[in-house]
């Protein structure tokens, strides 16, 4: 009746106008929130479609830019110093640029020149760093941020452990010498002590009357101080692997280096000193056999020596006395080796003969050799007068410098980084020199080691026939041998030494390869370093950024044995000529050390004797920046007379040749074999080459090349590759004009230039990667030229556009591909990144900052191109494109050519966006391979372009024209086309592609017309769509847009594109829908909501199109959370990122730091709210508990399908109905807990991205306008306000505070172990975790882009990043992550207190504001209950109070559950370690007494509740701290005795009365808190005072939900399910009271089938409990469906105990309350769980595999037990426990209770004699017992199960003998058996049961046998009919049954007493039964052979047959005994000894 009274009011409220309400409420109604989402929106525009973006341009027009108020104008507009053009001067390395001055250089040359020396010209975005795309919100920066938090303090933390509570507080309460130290004996002491008690500080104003409109702007201003500004601050970092946007900006270009090692010659020393020594050093690298440095020369001579060279010697230049020098190395390798050569004057005599002396003569010897050493030092200084300028080879030596590089140690080499980086070796050939750290082998890393200090002692004599390179390699391959042949040469000692160490970032006095001065060079007089110059051992793909121009010659060999004549000391000289006059040497030749700096002539050493010499020398050259057709080497061959012959010259010229070093204007390099003439060669000679034989010319033999030769140049002017030469030469040729020209074999002239051209340009895809690298800046300097000033050839505008733009293309493809190493994570190539950011800029515009007029060639190069633009390129619009040819030229007519240079000109964005739209399709695959860079280069033109023509103050409208608009359209189109269609083909190309294009688009939005750009994304969103629902694979598309919407969102003016300031306007209503929205009535108030204020909250057509941005995001995260949605879980995640991390770069920007601005900003994510709220149902489940899912939602929604659950969220107004009467049909699925299948549909979230939405729904609410919100929640819907409850639920149990030790423990994201066993449990029985759910939540971590392999940073791992972070951090670090987490807690709390209040004031006015208020009650309740920290509290008890103040009905007439749950937290509180906490805990518990007074003159609820609150915390709480909670209880006393107001009443009696009342419970919780450790006592104590409430059945109930609580945590499941069933039962008796329904059970009688023990429940009768009375049974549990909740926790305590029969007997009571109710959903459940439990049965039929319990009888003997002394127990403890087990750890325990040697075991079973004992100390006696049962009683109890429950009599037996041992000979052992009855049947509600009864029986000997052999047949028949059969257990059997040496055996048994007949008549029946027992026996064992025989195999048939003989020989030693009769038994018996079997007989007495 009341509910349906309740049905027709809810329709009232809810249905005015039902049938409009019904469309706009459908989603909150319909099951699934979101099932109608994608169709419909209050405009009808479903959110699959994006709408009609609004005209940008124009609104920003129509609005005057001071309608905004102060802070806010700043967001209306981007800023007008947005955009400007920087000119970065270039880093130069050297003090002087060192590029060549005032020679006349050629147009090639030049443009090297300015390239080199130009600035940078960037584009800047002045506000750009504040993106998130540039300063990214890292787990760094929020450190940073994080600094200067204020400590909260929390409970959990203050108490130092949590678990370690009770020794803690026990410890302080005694010391605080309170008077609680003595035992509490009576009431009297207690409340004595309460009065002794300090009270804790009172709050001031709290007993004064205000009105409530005060309290609470006192309570909000309280709460708005001190808060935290950014909210995202405290949470964790967004995730770096979303973070698609991360940009950064390239560096700029550089001078390439690799790896630097800095080597200082210190000393050279040789035994003997007698001439100079000249050094030479250099890198080689063996595996690549390459010589890979240049060489350094050093000098080390002492002056003296220095001395004797004067005669030769020019003052030495500074730059030649280096004596360091740092080698670079980009490849390192273990192969490198530093190779030392030595060198000497010439000197007559060969190498060996010069050698002789250092090897002989030694230092020590110095005196003995001294005329010797004269001599020698004689003839040194006469050869180094004459022959001082020629050297020859002299000794040579290497160090490996892998050795030195590891020996050294490397200092930070990480152990295991050897083994990672090892493929390196593999896959290097591709690597570019970028990460040179990595490639190669880490053992040889050159950049981290020890500087270390050689000394070189052994050098090696050079070879005359063995100087070549060749050679070389050779030796040093064979150095790295353990059996070198060099070793066993004599070597030359000495001793060099030199200092190898990693070089310097920055080293001072540093000379580079030209000899130019490196930054910093603090004095030229220092002696320099020189920087030697790589030769890599491999390519190296690096742009140059320099000039350097150096050529070097490499003389190899020379044959001269066919030269007739004295040639045999052969020197040759090298000079560079400009002509042939030997005049015209240039001083080009770089000097070697001590000597110029540079020279015009250079000689090879001189080989002594030798026709053919080997040379090793290498001549460095400085070429000429203009090097012309007479430029060339020239070589002159010497012969050098050692011996001073008079006559005789010291040099003979014996031959000459030469090289040209330009040919067809390249410069020729490489190896040259030369003929070489014997005669100065002719005049003229210089521009032919020596191949060309003269007339009139001799050759040496006869013109054959007798010469070889190298040539190399280092150069950046000269590519040196034959297409880029060409591509160079036609370039400049064309901007000079200089036809005729001719170029190898062609002359060029205008005619075919323009053919040489594009056919150039089409081969440059042939050039080689390295070289095109490294002139990449030029090459595409080139090409934009040839693109936007197409040349004129003879009048004639040649358009080379096509040609050019497709070169491009291949050159950036070959780019990309040389460095794909060096690519960053989009794939963008860093070097073509700096050349756009840093080198690109319009040719002929000198960029001049824009205040200075701009020079007129910019006007020129932006003039109108209409005119210039061929008429044919109109067509390329048209498809018929492939006929025409954009490229045609157009005839100016008799226009100059200046003008028509002019008119030629384009602009490169313009001819891009153009060339690209109509390119073919194999370039155009080129271009989407690296979009990017062509985006880039447009959108840097289009900047260019705006800044130098000065346009950006044109309206953005006109700044470019409408085809060029076009153009980009159609371009975005195709581009967005590729990307949809490629997905499914190459996920890495789309995925980068997708991402070029939303970043052009966003750079377009600071350039172009902003509306036009919304459109444009629009149009791909909407081709996206198209293609979404024929896709395979929707996820990936649906991912790729998720990230294109998240780039563009990262704009660093994304606020202001979403025009934050413009007012939504809700369109003129097009369509009867819009009337229907606003004739909705809301629930709280009575006009119809605000349309405005609804369309700003909800993804309304208004808010998508004005908020453009910001609705595609919304919309995107929408869509993903939609349950249908595919691939879930992996676009959840992007979504939420990609929403929290703009939300952190909104806290973090210093634009947005106001609040008023933020509120707007916040305003743009207002339908956050309803896209979380309407995702509830699949949020991950923060709160603990079962179906906790919609708590809220459910009560406030009369209509939905109940969504309720068993914690009590029925209707509050519907409870008491229920709890009154039959549950009305119409709420019965309130019963049924967790909403209808419906809502739960669709993939859940991770507690990750739960996490993250919830802390941006935070966000969003702490930074929205208050009166916006409060706005909003006035026009939501019940069940919308609900839900919006829930939300803020779930809010607070996912931001909960963990507690420190949390920190020590958890892997951050898991947050809870599983909520341990209990909730696990719950989960199980009330099926909140199906299995789908299971599979969900496996499926979810499956990609969607199926094989995730081949996407390359989508590492699977990022998924749970915080578990693989948490290494081991410091305790800094927990300490920090403490404190965040801390301050997140409490902010998040706080936030929705805020909100909370929002919402009670909203409600205050409307008729459905109880439920409401309840259910924000609950919200407050659950914040109170949940860890939190101090600060909080203070807030959240104010509010609370607030609360009850302003509506006391709440908790007083409507549901008790409010009450209950208060009174508990609030005492929680009180007992807090943490003052101010109790202050306010105590201040509310007052409160709250006094206003229950006020209403109904006594507070009998409350007293209630607080009882029964604290009955339960101390029965569950471990850390409960009672000295606390007295200073709380007094503190309340002391308010109640300074009540001025209730000063006349009984209040302050009654407050009195209730306080002692709690401390007399407290009193026993300490009395609990002894026994903390000894389970049984615990359990024994509470049980005691659930009996002490027999009389209070709420009370008792708690007490026993205590007990299951305390026994589920010892994994006592049996017994927790009987204290369920107990309790259950207590409810049934309170139900049967009220009135009797069919379906409910009668009471308790109904559960004697689970177990005979609930009788006792049955006590409550109507004399103690008239239901009626206030504050009785009033709790939850004590309506229909807390009994449901009750027995279906039982069920689940015994499925878990294994006891699944009990499970039947359960739901046997539950079924028919569920049938009453038609809840079928939870029937199918049960009858699951039903055949599970039966199916379980069947499985495990013999029993064994479920082991019920072990008891063991306990006796305590002693005084020191107490109330223990002289009881008995039975025990039951865990199956499979052993008798020392129990016995070890009950001593174990006493001891540690009364101290050593006070316990003792006693061992035997015998009864105890307790005069004997010693009275200090405590015996136990403890002893195995069985269950028994009698005869009659084992009929009923068939199955294992029933043979092991309900079980009340056990049995023991104690052997013993007459004399007092236990064991004896046969015929004087008897038995004592020992029966005990308990007072209950097991299981029971606790696991040990007093004995309440023993009987004892004694067997006489004979009876002892018969009871053995009895036993023994058992054995054998039981192995006999086993089935399957077990051979092995059988013969076990049959060994001990009939073999011969069995001890005390069947056979000794019958002789013992068969023997002979008894004399006493009572004993023949004895006789005669022990005789059919051996004749059973006998029958047995034959069946038993028998048995055997058919199971044994042919192996065993000897061991059956001996069997089988001894059974024969038994049997016949017992035919004899069994034969004999009893004459007596024929003769009837007399009457009195009929009896002689009954126990009876055998009593001690008849003993």
């Amino acid at each position: 009746m009341a509910a349906s009274e309740r049905r027709a009011f809810a329709h009232k409220i809810n249905r005015t106008v039902a049938a409009e309400v019904r469309k706009q409420v459908s989603r909150e109604r319909s099951g699934s929130p979101h099932s109608s989402r994608r169709c419909s929106s209050s405009l009808g525009v479903p959110l699959t479609e994006v709408v009609e973006p609004l005209d940008f341009e124009d609104i920003l027009l129509s609005r005057p830019p001071d309608a905004e108020p102060g802070p806010l104008r700043d967001l209306v507009e981007f800023p007008a110093d947005d955009l400007e053009l920087l000119l970065q001067p270039r880093e130069c390395r050297t003090t002087e640029p060192g590029i060549p001055k005032d020679e006349k250089l050629d147009a090639q040359v030049r443009a090297a020149v300015e390239m080199y020396i130009e600035d940078w010209v960037i584009v800047h975005r002045r506000y750009q760093y504040l993106s998130a795309a540039y300063s990214p919100v890292t787990t760094e920066t929020q450190r940073e941020r994080q600094k200067g938090l204020p400590h909260q303090v929390f409970e959990q933390d203050a108490s130092g452990d949590e678990r370690s509570g009770p020794e803690d507080s026990n410890d302080s309460r005694r010391g605080s010498g309170s008077p609680e130290d003595t035992p509490r004996s009576s009431g009297a002491s207690s409340i004595f002590d309460l009065r002794n008690l300090a009270a804790d500080s009172l709050l001031p104003s709290l007993l004064e009357r205000v009105v409530p409109e005060d309290v609470d702007r006192r309570n909000e201003t309280l709460r708005r101080q001190h808060r935290p500004p950014a909210l995202l601050t405290l949470y964790p970092a967004p995730d770096e692997d979303e973070a698609v946007e991360r940009c950064s900006r390239p560096e700029p270009p550089r001078e390439h280096f690799g790896q630097r090692i800095l080597v200082k010659c210190l000393s050279l020393k040789f035994e003997i000193e007698i001439e100079p020594i000249f050094g030479i050093l250099a890198l080689y690298d063996v595996r690549e056999k390459k010589k890979i440095s240049e060489n350094f020369y050093f000098d080390l001579n002492s002056d003296s020596m220095k001395g004797l060279l004067r005669a030769h010697g020019t003052h030495p230049a500074i730059s030649t006395l280096a004596r360091s020098a740092i080698f670079s190395v980009t490849y390192p390798s273990p192969d490198i080796f530093l190779v030392i050569k030595l060198e000497k004057v010439l000197q007559q005599g060969d190498i060996s003969e010069c050698c002789e002396p250092y090897m002989v003569l030694k230092e020590v010897d110095t005196a003995k050799n001294k005329e010797k050493l004269e001599k020698l030092r004689l003839a040194a200084e006469q050869f180094c007068t004459r022959l001082g300028r020629y050297r020859m080879p002299f000794a040579w030596t290497a160090v490996h410098l892998a050795n030195i590089v590891s020996s050294a140690g490397q200092l930070d080499r990480d152990s295991d980084s050897e083994g990672e980086r090892r493929p390196a070796w593999t896959d290097r050939r591709r690597r570019g020199p970028q990460d040179r750290a990595s490639s190669g082998d880490d053992a040889c890393s050159f950049s981290g080691f020890r500087p270390a200090t050689l000394t070189v002692t052994n050098f090696f004599k050079q070879e005359a026939e063995r100087l070549s390179d060749e050679d070389l390699f050779k030796f040093l391959a064979d150095m790295r041998r353990p059996s070198s042949l060099l070793r066993r040469l004599r070597p030359v000692t000495a001793q060099l030494k030199i200092d190898i160490s990693p070089a310097p970032e920055n080293p001072h006095f540093c000379l580079s390869p030209e000899l130019l001065h490196i930054k910093p060079y603090p004095d030229p007089r220092g002696r320099p370093t020189k920087e030697i110059l790589e030769f890599p051992a491999r390519e190296v793909y690096a742009p140059h950024t320099s000039y350097r121009n150096l050529l070097y010659v490499y003389p190899h060999s020379l044959n001269f044995s066919s030269r007739q004549g004295s040639v045999r000391n052969l020197a040759v000289r090298v000079q560079y000529m400009t002509g042939e006059d030997p005049s015209q040497a240039l001083p080009v030749i770089f000097g070697k050390s001590s000597c110029s700096e540079f020279t015009r002539e250079a000689f090879t050493p001189v080989v002594y004797h030798n026709k053919s010499p080997e040379f090793y020398e290498e001549f460095k050259l400085h070429l000429p920046a203009c090097v012309t057709e007479n430029h060339h080497l020239l070589f002159t061959f010497y012969h050098v007379s050692c011996q001073p012959r008079p006559g005789t010259a010291l040099e003979t010229p014996v031959g000459f040749t030469w090289i040209p070093l330009l040919q067809h204007g390249r410069l020729r390099t490489g190896p040259f074999c030369l003929p070489v003439s014997v005669d100065q060669p002719p005049p003229s000679y210089s521009v032919l080459t020596p191949d060309v034989a003269l007339p009139g010319m001799r050759w040496v033999d006869g013109h054959k090349g007798v010469f070889s030769v190298e040539l190399t140049a280092v150069s950046s002017v000269h590519p040196q590759d034959p297409y880029l030469d060409k591509f160079f030469t036609l370039v400049h040729v064309l901007e000079e004009g200089a036809f005729p020209f001719r170029l190898k074999d062609t002359v060029l002239s205008e005619g075919n230039v323009e053919q040489e051209l594009r056919a150039s340009l089409a081969a440059l895809r042939l050039a080689s990667p390295e070289p095109l690298v490294a002139f990449s800046h030029h090459v595409l300097d080139k090409l934009v030229r040839l693109v936007i000033r197409p040349p004129i050839i003879s009048g004639q505008i040649v358009n080379l556009g096509r040609g050019a733009f497709e070169a491009m293309a291949h050159v950036v493809s070959l780019v990309h591909r040389s460095l794909e190493a060096a690519q960053d994570a989009r794939g963008h190539c860093p070097q073509l990144a700096a050349y756009v950011h840093y080198a690109f800029r319009l040719p002929g515009t000198e960029p001049s900052l824009p205040d200075g007029a701009p020079p007129v060639t910019v006007q020129a190069a932006t003039l109108a191109r209409g005119s210039g633009r061929p008429a044919s390129l109109y067509l390329a619009r048209s498809k018929s494109i492939s006929s025409s040819n954009p490229d045609l030229a157009v005839a100016p007519g008799s226009v100059d050519d200046e003008v028509s240079r002019i008119l030629a000109s384009k602009l490169l964005h313009e001819e891009l966006a153009l060339q690209w739209v109509v390119s073919s399709s194999a370039v155009r695959e080129a271009i989407l391979q690296h979009a990017w860079f062509f985006f880039q280069l447009m959108v840097k033109s289009m900047a260019l372009h705006l800044l130098l023509g000065q346009r950006l103050d044109t309206p953005r409208k006109l700044r470019f024209p409408g085809r060029f608009l076009d153009d980009i359209t159609a371009l975005v189109g195709s581009v967005g086309l590729e990307v949809i269609t490629r997905v499914h083909k190459d996920v890495e190309l789309a995925e980068h592609l997708n991402a070029s294009l939303a970043f052009f688009l966003s750079d377009l939005l600071s350039l172009v017309d902003r509306g036009f750009v919304f459109s444009l994304v629009r149009a791909h969103y909407k081709q996206v769509a198209t293609r979404l629902q024929s896709s395979p694979n929707p996820a990936a598309l649906l991912t790729l847009r998720m990230e294109f919407t998240r780039i563009l969102c990262s704009h660093e003016h994304y606020v202001t594109l979403n025009l934050p300031c413009c007012p939504l306007s809700p369109p003129a209503s097009p369509s009867p829908s819009v009337s229907s929205t606003t004739s909705q009535s809301s629930t709280f108030s009575s006009q119809a909501p605000d349309p405005k204020v609804t369309s700003m909250f909800e993804l309304s057509g208004p808010f998508r199109q004005q908020h453009f941005l910001a609705g595609l995001l919304l919309t995107e995260l929408a869509l993903a959370l939609e349950p249908e949605a595919e691939g879930a879980f992996l676009l959840h995640k992007k979504a939420i990122s990609a929403v929290h991390s703009l939300l952190c770069g909104h806290d973090t920007d210093p634009r947005y730091a106001e609040a008023t601005v933020k509120a707007r900003v916040a305003e743009l994510y207002l339908p956050l709210l309803s896209i979380a709220r309407d995702t509830l149902p699949r949020l991950h489940d923060f709160a603990e508990g079962p179906g906790q899912r919609s708590r809220l939602a459910s009560m406030l929604d009369s209509d939905t399908e109940g969504e309720g659950d068993i914690a009590g969220t029925i209707n509050p107004s519907v409870a008491m109905a229920i709890a009154g009467g039959p549950l009305a049909p119409g709420s019965r699925a309130s019963i049924s807990q967790g909403p209808p299948t419906a809502s739960r549909a669709g993939c859940a979230l991770s507690a990750e991205s739960s996490r993250t939405l919830l802390a941006c729904v935070l966000w969003v609410l702490k930074n929205a306008e208050p009166a916006l919100l409060q706005r909003w929640a006035t026009d939501l819907t019940l069940p919308q306000l609900g839900r919006l409850l829930d939300l803020l639920y779930l809010c607070l149990a996912a931001f909960e505070y963990k507690g420190k030790k949390a920190f020590e423990r958890i892997n951050s994201l898991t947050f809870k172990k599983s909520l341990d066993m209990k909730a696990r449990l719950e989960e199980a029985i009330l099926g909140t975790i199906g299995a789908r759910q299971e599979m969900v939540r496996r499926s979810r971590e499956r990609s969607p882009f199926g094989n995730p392999e081949n996407v390359r940073w989508r590492k699977s791992v990022t998924h749970w990043k915080q578990t693989s972070d948490r290494v081991d951090k410091t305790k800094d670090e927990m300490e920090h992550e403490a404190l965040v987490e801390g301050n997140l807690a409490t902010e998040a709390s706080l936030v929705v207190l805020d909100t909370l209040e929002i919402i009670v004031q909203t409600v205050m006015l409307s008729e459905a504001r109880e439920s409401v208020l309840g259910a924000v009650l609950k919200v407050v309740l659950y914040s109170l209950g949940s860890a939190q920290s101090a600060l909080f509290l203070q807030h959240g008890l104010a509010t609370q109070r607030a609360l009850v103040s302003k509506f006391p009905e709440l908790l007083f007439e409507e549901d008790t559950e409010l009450c209950a749950d208060l009174c508990l937290r609030l005492l929680r509180h009180c007992g807090s370690r943490i003052s101010t906490i109790r202050t306010h805990a105590s201040a509310s518990l007052y409160l709250l007494m006094r206003q229950n007074f006020e209403i109904g003159h006594n507070f009998a609820r409350v007293k209630m509740q607080v009882t029964m609150s604290l009955s339960s915390l101390v029965g569950t709480t471990q850390n409960f701290s009672e000295e606390h909670l007295r200073r709380s209880l007094k503190t309340i006393l002391t308010y109640a005795e300074e009540d001025m107001g209730l000063r006349d009443s009984t209040f302050a009696e009654q407050v009195q009365d209730l306080m002692f009342n709690l401390h007399m419970i407290l009193t026993d919780t300490v009395k609990m808190k002894e026994h903390q450790e000894d389970p049984e006592m615990l359990i024994d104590l509470m049980y005691r005072i659930a009996r002490g409430y027999q009389g209070s059945p709420d009370l008792r109930l708690t007490w026993l939900q205590n007990m299951a609580g305390k026994h589920a945590e010892l994994g006592n499941h049996a017994e927790a399910a009987q204290c369920m069933v107990h309790a259950a039962a207590l409810v049934a008796e309170y139900l049967a009271l009220l009135e009797d329904h069919r379906h409910l059970p009668v009471g308790c009688v109904s559960f004697q089938n689970i177990s005979s023990n609930v009788l006792e429940e049955s006590a409550i009768s109507d004399d103690i409990l008239s239901p009626d009375e206030e504050g009785f049974c009033s709790g939850k549990h004590f309506t229909e469906l807390g009994l449901v909740g009750l027995l279906e926790q039982a069920a689940g305590y015994f499925t878990m105990g294994g006891l699944y029969e009990a499970v039947n007997e359960v739901y046997k009571n539950l079924i028919p309350i569920l049938e009453a109710h038609r809840d079928y959903k939870k029937l199918a459940a049960v009858h699951g769980k039903l055949q599970e439990a039966f199916t379980k049965i069947m499985h495990q039929s013999s029993g064994w595999e479920r082991v019920f319990g072990t008891y063991f009888r306990v006796g305590f003997y002693g005084a020191r037990f107490g109330d223990l002394d002289e009881q008995e127990f039975v025990y039951k403890e865990p199956s499979i426990t052993k008798l020392a087990e129990i016995s070890h750890r009950l001593e174990e325990f006493y001891t540690e209770r009364f101290g050593d040697d006070v316990v003792e075991i006693i061992k035997d079973s015998n009864p105890v004699d307790k005069s004997k004992l010693d009275s200090q100390k405590a015996y136990i006696q403890i002893t195995y017992v069985e269950p028994y049962f009698d005869t009659y009683e084992l009929k009923d109890r068939v199955t294992y199960f029933d043979r092991n429950y309900g079980l009340r009599t056990f049995l023991f037996c104690t052997p013993f003998t007459p004399d007092g041992r236990a064991h004896g000979e046969l015929p004087e052992q008897h038995k004592r058996k020992t029966l005990l009855s308990t007072d209950h049947a097991f299981p029971y509600i606790k696991t040990r049961i007093r004995v309440c009864h023993r009987e004892e029986t004694v067997l006489t000997p004979v009876e002892v046998a018969i009871e053995d052999m009895q036993k023994k047949t058992r054995e054998l028949a039981f192995a006999t009919e086993q089935d399957p059969p077990d051979a092995k257990m059988l013969q076990m059997v049959l060994q001990g049954s009939v073999g011969p040496t069995v001890n005390q055996g069947p056979l000794e048994v019958a002789q013992v007493f068969l023997a002979e007949i008894p004399e006493d008549p009572k004993l023949f029946r004895h006789h005669n039964k022990l005789r059919l027992c051996f004749k059973d026996f006998c029958k047995k064992c034959e069946d038993a052979l028998r048995k055997n025989k058919a199971l044994i195999g042919p192996d065993q048939k000897e061991y059956h047959r001996e069997l089988e003989r001894n059974y024969c020989r038994l049997r016949e030693a017992l035919q004899p005994l069994l034969t004999q009769r009893l004459p007596q038994l024929m003769a009837p018996t007399p009457p009195g000894l009929r009896n002689s079997l009954n126990r009876a007989s055998f009593r001690k007495a008849d003993l």
